[in-house]
């Protein structure tokens, strides 16, 4: 019997540079790793690769000057900001490019919080002063007034009202509202940057008379030879590289991924998944950020990782056993039975139907972490053993 089951692994590489041929380097760490510690590798091995790598060597940036002449090409002299992040990796030069480009900058925030958890105020106070976020849209004064004239973020310190008006020159002005519509008011020319909810958010403002409508998905998603560029995200999932530049989410995912298991079919002979991560999708239980700032968790992925887990709760299998027989073996058929078209749907309940590359994206992002690991290859074993797997 085997008394080990999913094992995960960073898997160290050199500092990957733009340039480098990132499929040499993965599959080349992978293999000197597996000869250095001494593991093998099986079919349906899974390989993570961060897509911090990915982008860098594609050279997938650009320059805040860059950005400030397509905001000038795409706006005239006002614009409304609807729903950005609060963050000033994913957002900051952004809106300074945006500042600086445009006259009038009206940044609409939702409150409580931003769409992935960043909060702009305690939510306990917010219904003490008899605010209700979702009929209430009010100005920075009324917010100052109820909330105070310092409004820290739990973790950053930051006031990222204060902080975001700061950016631009006297011309950035802060709204509060979770009403797309409520931006109506100060202009309808508008660039739509939340990330999960921007479809709705894009369709209301459509139709409640917008004139210059844009989402952070059409900045920069048309292909060019002198910057960056992503045609499916745009500036979405972008982060700040210096003052100066922005690195965009990587593109061409879905050939990288395929590239890669070939080559490490041919060096291996195992037939090895490999995705690219992002963000994983989780939630911090204290400061109540849902991490996933980026468009997707997987922007690339071989076919074995499509879907979701088919899974039986082993625990309620045990919990239901009859006492006849040896429990092992009954949990054993219980499983292999989840393969047959009459299984049970409640020997199910309680395992999330999450997406896999979901699941093993956050695995590989946990693991990786965004820090100086230096492991931005994970090799993930034995995730789709089950019990029954000797």
């Amino acid at each position: 019997m085997r008394y080990i089951g999913t094992t995960v692994r960073g898997v160290r590489t050199p500092v990957i540079k733009q340039g480098d041929d990132l499929e040499s380097v993965v599959v080349s760490s992978l293999l000197r790793a597996s000869k250095e510690h001494k593991f093998e590798f099986n079919d349906r091995d899974v390989v993570g690769i961060t897509e911090a790598v990915v982008a860098i060597t594609q050279a997938n940036y650009i320059s805040k000057e860059q950005l400030v002449k397509e905001i000038k090409e795409k706006f005239p002299k006002d614009i409304g900001v609807v729903f950005p992040i609060l963050s000033r990796n994913r957002f900051s030069l952004i809106l300074k490019s945006i500042a600086q480009a445009c006259e009038e900058v009206h940044v609409l925030l939702s409150y409580p919080s931003d769409e992935v958890g960043n909060h702009l105020m305690d939510v306990d106070k917010m219904y003490e002063q008899g605010l209700n976020p979702y009929i209430d849209s009010f100005e920075e004064d009324r917010y100052r007034e109820l909330f105070g004239e310092n409004v820290p973020h739990e973790f950053t310190g930051v006031d990222y009202a204060k902080y975001y008006k700061s950016l631009g020159n006297g011309n950035v002005h802060i709204h509060f509202s979770n009403d797309p519509k409520y931006i109506l008011g100060f202009t309808k020319n508008i660039l739509v940057c939340d990330i999960h909810t921007r479809f709705r958010t894009k369709k209301i403002l459509e139709e409640s008379g917008a004139k210059t409508l844009y989402s952070l998905t059409d900045i920069f998603s048309e292909p060019s030879h002198s910057h960056g560029y992503n045609p499916e995200y745009g500036l979405l999932g972008s982060n700040k590289v210096g003052e100066g530049k922005l690195k965009l989410f990587p593109r061409e995912c879905e050939d990288i991924v395929n590239s890669i298991q070939k080559r490490l079919k041919k060096e291996t002979g195992k037939d090895i998944e490999v995705l690219v991560y992002g963000d994983g999708a989780f939630k911090d239980p204290i400061g109540k950020i849902w991490e996933l700032a980026d468009p997707v968790v997987s922007p690339g992925f071989t076919n074995g990782l499509k879907g979701r887990p088919k899974e039986v709760k082993l625990k309620y299998i045990s919990e239901n056993w009859n006492k006849n027989g040896d429990i092992n073996e009954y949990v054993k058929n219980a499983i292999r039975q989840k393969k047959e078209p009459d299984y049970e749907v409640e020997k199910s309940l309680g395992t999330t139907p999450r997406q896999l590359t979901d699941l093993l994206g956050s695995l590989c992002d946990l693991t990786s972490g965004s820090g100086d690991k230096g492991t931005p290859v994970i090799l993930v074993q034995g995730y789709f053993d089950d019990y029954t797997k000797e």
